[in-house]
């Protein structure tokens, strides 16, 4: 997570010092989580764990903010805002009554990183962030570029709930807390993330960590934790604990969730190991030249989705985009590029609004009704 929360991305020492940290804390210090030592006893059984923290497959550059660069992204950050906030309300679908039916194939994008994935009657919930801030306070940090499309306490009973990591645009405390309260599904997630949970008093029970290339079986549906190119922390403590992409895996269909990553060369080994998959919803926007490695742009997106699908099969959801301002591009950039990159690729997208259904088997339809049509609803005129 990047952009105007500059801090919570790139954990410097010069951010803390300006005295943001302090001013968020002031909020809920709970929502920072749990201490390195109370991490540590689980993270450690990791290969991936090295010297206290976990490491990247394919290593990642540092960070670029020297002065200059720094300065060049403050300036970035603040002389864009216009073009990075919507000059008009994104529209949101219209949720129809909530269907206690699953499907076999299907997936609401909730924004962000936050989609229900529907994979042979199984429903899975991914980086779930119902807050109207990617922040450990409520009144500091990005926030919210649309409305959240459905209350949380009207999701349909969930299977599992996945996080990719421990960044405040992933893991919400608030959300977290939520859904323990209004679910009965067991939050899956990668080594450590789980002490953030049990400081909120999520109990034992509902928690699974998983290492890359572990799994989590729950009846016919299989949850495989597989490596992405990031990062981790909350606070001042970087990559205590780990992060990943996941792959959804039914007795029919497959998907496969990239969170928030850069892109790597396990793509290709994720996509010969569990692939192809049906639909893949992959991060396309907080891009910038500082942080090459750590999140892709819609160009490498589209590369991620063929190293992992069946040539000209399998739909591209973009995600990471739309919902929090983390990074100065324009703010419907990612996906303007994304669809010319994947249209020169042969790669078929599909571009939701927040709250809105893709199903592409057609099961929510009746026979007389039309497929429905292309809508570039993030064009907004002046």
């Amino acid at each position: 997570m990047l952009g105007a929360a500059l801090r919570f991305a790139v954990g410097t020492a010069t951010v803390a010092a300006s005295g943001w940290v302090l001013r968020a804390l002031q909020g809920s210090p709970k929502a920072v989580g749990a201490r390195p030592d109370e991490i540590w006893a689980v993270a450690r059984r990791s290969p991936h764990y090295q010297d206290g923290a976990f490491v990247n497959i394919d290593p990642a550059a540092s960070i670029n903010l020297e002065s200059e660069q720094r300065n060049l992204l403050i300036r970035e950050l603040i002389g864009s805002r216009d073009a990075t906030r919507p000059r008009k309300p994104i529209p949101l679908a219209v949720p129809p009554k909530v269907d206690t039916r699953p499907l076999d194939l299907a997936a609401s994008w909730y924004g962000h990183s936050t989609a229900l994935i529907e994979v042979d009657g199984y429903r899975v919930l991914t980086d779930p962030i119902w807050s109207r801030r990617c922040s450990p306070s409520r009144a500091v940090g990005p926030e919210r570029l649309h409305e959240v499309p459905v209350p949380l306490e009207a999701l349909p009973a969930l299977d599992a709930v996945i996080v990719s990591h421990d960044h405040y645009d992933h893991l919400d405390m608030d959300t977290i807390v939520g859904l323990a309260q209004t679910q009965r599904a067991p939050f899956v997630v990668p080594l450590g993330v789980g002490a953030h949970l049990r400081k909120w008093r999520i109990p034992d029970s509902r928690i699974v960590e998983l290492d890359w290339h572990e799994s989590h079986t729950i009846g016919e549906l299989t949850l495989v934790c597989t490596p992405a190119r990031h990062f981790s922390g909350r606070l001042l403590t970087r990559n205590t604990t780990l992060w990943a992409s996941w792959v959804i895996i039914g007795p029919r269909h497959r998907a496969f969730f990239g969170g928030d990553t850069g892109y790597t060369k396990s793509f290709s080994e994720i996509g010969m190991d569990h692939g192809p998959f049906d639909f893949s919803l992959l991060p396309v926007g907080a891009y910038h030249p500082a942080w090459p490695d750590i999140h892709m742009n819609p160009e490498e997106a589209v590369r991620a989705h063929l190293d992992t699908a069946e040539a000209g099969k399998g739909l591209l959801l973009p995600i990471h985009w739309a919902t929090f301002r983390l990074a100065p591009h324009p703010w419907a950039e990612p996906v303007e590029r994304l669809l010319a990159a994947a249209d020169s690729a042969g790669v078929e997208v599909v571009v939701p609004r927040p709250g809105e259904r893709i199903d592409p088997t057609g099961q929510t339809r009746t026979p007389a009704e039309p497929a429905p049509t292309f809508d570039p609803w993030w064009q907004q005129e002046s």
